[in-house]
Order: structure tokens, then sequence, then C-alpha cells
């Protein structure tokens, strides 16, 4: 496993440049910059993640009746969710692209691209055509939107986390991270309210164009997004990455390579560790409002209520364990969180199925809320285990190669749903299966971050022995 462990830099520690192997970088800190910084990636994310999750929120309320054709709701709703999850296979792409460029010409940069692109696809999606006035060019328009939005959300997050970590003070790095993960529920919460409310104002005319106006909003949010972001500095950790290249007569690869040729074992355990944070996600959300309104016949504003009191609780949950894990150790937090997100796999269905809507709102609160703590800490581990000059690739590819897996769970689910007999034992296993994964992922994390930590430490000794 000593591919796992370092690469040419040597330890990949968070807060090392590339001037030094192992050692921080010694500077000024700015608090305006470093607020200023995690404001505008906070706000960004959550505005990229409306978006984003308003495709999962209306996937089966109204994709499946609207653009598919076709006599059977469950085939219907499978189309659906295929769809849903084309975004996904898209985020790859994006974090490449992204990442390479990211690296190359800072996050800022990129970050503008990503909010703008987001918002136009997002709005375009408000103005297409249904199957039933342009037949099959509906659900392929369609497609090609969502494929827009997964390549802008597939270079979001890395740079948006690096943004605010990077910029952080030291001490801080595990709640700056936490905070950037804030816009996952907070887009949750928007979506979902914004939904709920056009469906209870526009009752049965919500199908009949009113689903609309949630993506039309999107154009308004870019311009907010756009105007924070164009607020904040480039990082500092990025400025030193690009002295060294600039000092350096080395030539360089491209970044994916060097991650490939470098650290492939971070890699892997990168993208484990991210695994239940997008795809336990969207069994819980996208998912369950499937589930909720068509095989427990659950009324639409009682699930999608019960979602946004569950993205409040994550909120909380989510603060404090970002503040818990800069007392303690990020990879700790992560762990213990999928250990309590193996645990509550079962009672989460179990409150869904009783129709209750107060149980069901607790599942949510339990899911959602409780079940999302690894996820605060999590862009701060992955951050700890690359250096800084592949650093934005190698995050950005970690949570897109999760995501592509995260994007077919609701498709899987409402599969093994089907061939259980409608019952919930079937998604709930899987819903088990991937706390595990992202358990045994987040232990090995662990394992690396520390190693990476004793080498820094000798390293440190040793120099100051030989001076």
């Amino acid at each position: 496993m000593s591919h796992i462990v370092s690469g040419p830099e040597g330890p990949a520690g968070h807060g090392t440049a590339d001037h030094t192997p192992g050692a921080p970088a010694v500077r000024a800190h700015d608090p305006r910059k470093a607020r200023r910084a995690l404001i505008g990636a906070y706000v960004g994310t959550s505005l990229e993640w409306y978006d984003f999750f308003l495709f999962g929120t209306t996937a089966s309320i109204v994709f499946a009746p609207l653009f598919f054709g076709g006599d059977d709701p469950v085939l219907r709703t499978i189309q659906s969710f295929l769809l849903f999850g084309i975004g996904f296979i898209a985020r790859p792409i994006g974090a490449l692209l992204a990442g390479h460029f990211g690296d190359r010409l800072g996050r800022r940069t990129i970050l503008m691209v990503t909010i703008v692109v987001m918002g136009v696809a997002s709005a375009l999606i408000g103005v297409l055509p249904t199957y039933e006035t342009a037949g099959i060019v509906a659900p392929v328009l369609l497609a090609a939107m969502r494929f827009v939005q997964g390549m802008a959300a597939g270079g979001e997050w890395g740079g948006a986390t690096l943004m605010a970590v990077e910029n952080a003070p030291e001490g801080k790095r595990g709640f700056y991270g936490a905070v950037v993960q804030l816009g996952s529920p907070t887009g949750t919460i928007l979506s979902s309210m914004i939904v709920a409310a056009v469906v209870a104002l526009s009752g049965e005319k919500f199908l009949e164009g009113a689903w609309r106006i949630p993506y039309l909003l999107s154009i308004l949010l870019v311009v907010v997004g756009v105007w924070i972001r164009l607020r904040v500095d480039e990082t500092d950790d990025y400025k030193d990455a690009q002295a060294a290249r600039a000092a350096s007569s080395e030539k360089e690869g491209l970044p994916v390579l060097e991650i490939l040729r470098t650290v492939p074992g971070r890699l892997a355990i990168g993208v484990g560790t991210y695994l239940f944070g997008n795809a336990g996600f969207f069994v819980l959300t996208t998912f369950m409002i499937s589930y909720a309104t068509q095989q427990l016949g659950v009324p639409s504003t009682v699930i999608l209520t019960a979602i946004t009191w569950g993205a409040v609780a994550e909120i909380v949950t989510m603060t404090i364990a970002g503040k818990v894990a800069d007392r303690t150790s990020p990879s700790i937090v992560v762990v213990v969180g999928y250990a309590i997100a193996a645990v509550l796999a079962f009672p989460i269905f179990w409150l869904v199925d009783t129709r209750s809507t107060v149980l069901i709102t607790a599942a949510m609160v339990l899911g959602i809320g409780f079940a999302s703590i690894p996820y605060a800490p999590v862009g701060t581990v992955l951050t700890q285990l690359f250096p800084v000059k592949v650093r934005y690739s190698a995050i950005a590819l970690c949570a897109n190669i999760a995501g592509v897996v995260a994007g077919f769970m609701p498709a899987l689910a409402a599969w093994i749903l089907g061939v259980t007999g409608g019952t919930s034992t079937g998604p709930t296993l899987l819903l088990l299966a991937l706390a595990l994964i992202s358990l045994a992922s987040s232990i090995g994390a662990r394992r690396v971050i520390r190693r990476d930590e004793e080498q820094n430490v000798d390293q440190i000794s040793g120099d100051l022995l030989n001076r």
C-alpha cells in the first residue's frame, strides 16, 4: 500500500504547498478574505444544488407523467430516474474539465463558469416542450439539459470546497468545509419548499404548467450567485502552488494522469468515502418521494415537507459536526457518522412505512439529518488526502465518480422494490450497503491521513536536527 500513502511530493496533508514536502506554508491570515470565500462558496453551492436537486424533486412527480409515453406508471418512473442518472454520468466529465482548468487557471474562474452554466440549463428545462407536444424529442432535450447540469455540478463542489478550506484559518478547516456542505441541505430546502408551495397554490394546474416556475427562478438565482462570487479572491494555497510550478523546470502532465500515476489508492479510498453522501442521499430523497407517493399513497406535500424538515435537521447536525471535527479530527467524525448511518437504515424505512405524517417526518429527520453527519467534514478529509497541485482534480473526481453510482440509485432502488414484491426490505438493504462501503473506506482514509501526519512530524524533526 505504499502507493496509497504518498506521491513524489511527499505526504499530502492539508495545508501543504508544493514547495517543501510536508511543511505547511506560513502566512498572515486575512479574516475578511476568509469570510468572503466562505460566503461565496456556501451561497454559490446552495444555488447550484437547488438547480441540481430540483430535478430529483420533480423527477417522479412531473417528468414521469409529462415527458414519457406509455401506460405503465412504474416504467415511466424508472425511465425518469434513469434520466436523473444521466446528470451523474456527466459529473466526472465536468470534474475532469473543471479540475484541469481549476488547477491551472484558479478556483475562482471555474466557479464563475459552473454557476452560470447550471442556472442557464435549469432555466431552459423550464421552457421545454412535453411528450404530448413534441413526442420523443421532449425526453431527448430533457436528457441534454440534465447532462449539462451534471457537468456544471461536477466542477462546482471541488472548487467551492477548496475555496473555503484553503482560505480557512488553521484550526477551522473542518468547520469551513462543513459550511460548504451546508449548500446541499440548503438547496434541498429551497427546491422542496418552492415545489411544495407551487403545488399548494396551483393545485391541479401544477402539471399544466406551474411546475415550470421553480426552474425559471434559476435565472434570478444565477445573478445573485455571480455577484457574490465576483467578490471572492483566489486562494493562497493555489497561488503558492502556481509560484512553485513557475519556478520548477519539471514538465507537468494532466492532473488526472498525475493522480492515476502517483496516488491511485487514495482516489479509490476517496470515492468510497464520499459514496454514501451522494448515493444514500438520493435514496432518501428522490427515491423516497416516489416510494411514499406511489407505493404508500402518501400525498406529495407530506413527503416534501418531511424532506424539508430533514434538511433543516441536516443543517443543525452538520454545523455541530463541523465544529466537533475541529476539536477532534475530521476523519473521526466521518467514521463515526457512517456507523450511525448504517444503524439508522432499517428504522428510517420502518417509520416511513407507517404512513403517519409525524413518523415520516421523524424518518427524514433521522435519515437526512443524522445520517448526514459524515457529510459535514468529508470535504476536509478528501482535501487532506491529496497534494495541492492536483487537489481540485482529485477531490472533484472522488465526489463525481461516486456520483455516477449515486445517480442510478433511485432507479436501482425502484427496480429492487419491484422484484422484492413492493416491500421496503430491498431498498433498506441497499441503503445499509452504501453506508457500510463508506464506513470501510473512511476507516482507510483515516489511516492514510494519520500516516501522513506522522511522516510530516518525522520530516520536520529531521530538518530541525540537521540545521
